[in-house]
C-alpha cells in the first residue's frame, strides 16, 4: 500500500491537473484517512429513497394487476386500484412498473407469456385480447411472429416486367418465414389459379417430402388471393389442404416485407443481371436459369436471418425439424 504522504501528494498533482477544488482535495483527504483505499472507490450515487416507496402490500397489487390488464395504462390503472380499496396515484403506479420493467404495454405482455408458460397460468378473456391485438400490431409493422417451419408462409406476386415475344412476366413467390427458404414460378398473367399453382407444383410438394406441414399462408389483398370462400380457386385450393389464410392489416403495405425483401434480391441479383446477359424468347427459358439462382439461394449462400445466423436456408428447415415434430406433429 502507498505511505500516506506519497498517496496525497499524488492525488494533490491529479488535482491540479485536472482542475479540482482545494475542497476536493481535502475531501479525498479526510475520506482516505478515516477508510483506507477502499472509502475512495466510486459509489453510485443513485440510493432508492425508502421512504417514498409504497407498501409492499400495494407494490404486489400492482404488478398483479399489469399482468391481469396488461393493456391498461397507469390511469386507469389507478382507477381500477382504487375500486378494489386501494389508494396509489398513475405517477406511483408508474414508478412501481419501472422497477419491475413492466412501464410499457410490450413489457407486460412479455412478462405475461413469460408467466403463462411457466406457471400454466390461464389466461382471461382480457389478457388473450390484449396478446392478440398485440400480435397484429406487430404483423402491421412487419413483426412477424414464426415458430418454426412450415408454421407461416408468405406469398407474394411481384412484377418482372414485359419481354418481346414473351409479354407480361409475373412471378408467384413463396416464402417460410422461418427458415428464409424460397420458391418461385414465373406466369404470364396473375390469376387465383397462378396464386394456386405455384403452392401445387413447387410447395406443398416439397413440404411433404420433408414431412412438414404447412399451417398458414400470410398474402396481401390482391384479388389473385382473395375472393369468396366457395368460388375462388385459390381460397379453395387453401381450405382443401387445411391451411389458413391470413390477409395483410389493410393500408399496411410493409406487413408483407419478407417477400417484398425478397423480390428486391431477386430483381437486383437475377433480373437486372440476367436480362442484359441473354436474350430470352420463352418463359421456360427465364425460368430454368431462375431454377439455378433459387438453389444457390437456398442451399449454399448463407442467410443473415433472425434463425438463419449464417446457415443456408435449408439447413435453417432441417434444423427446426425437430421443433415441428416436438409442438406439431407430436401434438
Amino acid at each position: 500500500m502507498l505511505e500516506l504522504g506519497s498517496y496525497l501528494g499524488n492525488v494533490s498533482e491529479a488535482c491540479r491537473t485536472l482542475g479540482y477544488s482545494r475542497d476536493t482535495f481535502y475531501r479525498v483527504k479526510k475520506l482516505y484517512e478515516e477508510g483506507g483505499i477502499e472509502a475512495l472507490q466510486e459509489v453510485s450515487r443513485r440510493k432508492p429513497n425508502l421512504r417514498n416507496r409504497v407498501p409492499e402490500a400495494t407494490e404486489s397489487a400492482v404488478v398483479e394487476l399489469a399482468l391481469e390488464y396488461p393493456a391498461y395504462g397507469q390511469v386507469r390503472a389507478s382507477a381500477k386500484l382504487a375500486e378494489r380499496g386501494i389508494s396509489i396515484s398513475p405517477a406511483g403506479v408508474r414508478c412501481v412498473w419501472q422497477r419491475h420493467e413492466l412501464e410499457t404495454m410490450k413489457k407486460r405482455l412479455k412478462a405475461l407469456e413469460a408467466k403463462s408458460a411457466k406457471e400454466g397460468y390461464v389466461l382471461t378473456e382480457s389478457q388473450i385480447q390484449a396478446l392478440e391485438r398485440a400480435k397484429l400490431e406487430k404483423e402491421a409493422h412487419g413483426e412477424i411472429e414464426t415458430e418454426h417451419p412450415g408454421y407461416l408462409g408468405a406469398q407474394d406476386t411481384f412484377y418482372v416486367g414485359t419481354i418481346k415475344g414473351i409479354g407480361r412476366i409475373y412471378q408467384q413467390t413463396f416464402i417460410d418465414t422461418y427458415s428464409r427458404h424460397a420458391f418461385c414460378k414465373l406466369y404470364n398473367q396473375k390469376t387465383p389459379i397462378t396464386a394456386a399453382d405455384l403452392l401445387n407444383d413447387r410447395v406443398l410438394p416439397f413440404y411433404e417430402a420433408e414431412d412438414i406441414p404447412i399451417l398458414r399462408i400470410l398474402t396481401d389483398r390482391g384479388t389473385e388471393f382473395c375472393g369468396n370462400l366457395e368460388r375462388h380457386e385459390y381460397e379453395l385450393y387453401l381450405a382443401l389442404n387445411d391451411i389458413e389464410h391470413t390477409k395483410t392489416k389493410t393500408k399496411s403495405p410493409q406487413t408483407n416485407g419478407i417477400c417484398e425483401r425478397f423480390n428486391k434480391t431477386a430483381l437486383d441479383e437475377f433480373y437486372r443481371v440476367e436480362l442484359r446477359k441473354k436474350i430470352y424468347s420463352t418463359l421456360e427459358q427465364l425460368q430454368e436459369d431462375l431454377d439455378v439462382w433459387l438453389d444457390e439461394y437456398n442451399n449454399q449462400r448463407g442467410n443473415q436471418g433472425k434463425r438463419c445466423e449464417g446457415r443456408t436456408p435449408y439447413e435453417t428447415m432441417k434444423a427446426g425439424k425437430a421443433i415441428v415434430r416436438e409442438k406439431v406433429i407430436a401434438a
